[in-house]
């Protein structure tokens, strides 16, 4: 009994020690979660193409950030690193056996509802984005999510995806580029 009862003081011990050395306290963790869960998961969402996996890894992600002894100099440093974690574990995700897994992005799935009541041709404009995106690598589609749905700067970009800024600019153009070219060839109907 004497020996349960230590492992409760440990027990206790540590979590009292743990709540001690916590980054953040309960309030500033729950505001920090309001404003940054929504994008990261729309930005794990749009990597993945699974809603199901992005809830997973958004916990993960959090999870990690939360265990993580760096110290942020900012909430945007804070929110920059949050951002790796995801990438890294789409990343980690895609490396697994693909038994393992289920596909990331399916180019033939139905595409979310147009909220904003737009007409066929935007419809169709979703759909054949979302297929060029579904044949772009992984990193080019991270860099233009990230430049052009969450507006991040070059060092922002650079800093969430462990590139160099002064290459980060290169790599987005050529994204670019080869972005345009598959929905090129979407409207040419040369791709499906």
């Amino acid at each position: 009994m004497n020996a349960v009862a230590l492992t409760d003081r440990e027990r206790l011990l540590a979590l009292e020690e743990a709540e001690r050395t916590f980054p953040m306290t309960e309030d500033e963790f729950r505001a920090f979660y309001e404003l940054t869960a929504r994008p990261v998961w729309v930005y794990i969402n749009r990597m993945t193409g699974d809603g199901r996996l992005a809830d997973d890894l958004l916990q993960e992600a959090y999870y990690r950030l939360l265990r993580t002894t760096a110290t942020f100099e900012s909430d945007d440093h804070r929110r920059n690193y949050l951002y790796r974690i995801a990438t890294n574990l789409v990343h980690d995700h895609r490396r697994r056996p693909r038994a393992d897994r289920e596909p990331l992005l399916d180019a033939e799935r139905e595409p979310a509802p147009d909220v904003a009541g737009g007409t066929e041709g935007r419809a169709a404009r979703r759909i054949d984005l979302a297929r060029a995106m579904a044949r772009m690598k992984p990193r080019e589609r991270s860099m233009l999510w990230l430049a052009y749905a969450h507006g991040c700067s070059h060092e922002e970009i650079a800093q969430m995806l462990g590139l160099k800024t002064s290459s980060l600019k290169a790599l987005l153009h050529r994204a670019r580029q080869r972005l345009a070219g598959f929905l090129s060839q979407n409207a040419e109907g040369g791709a499906r």
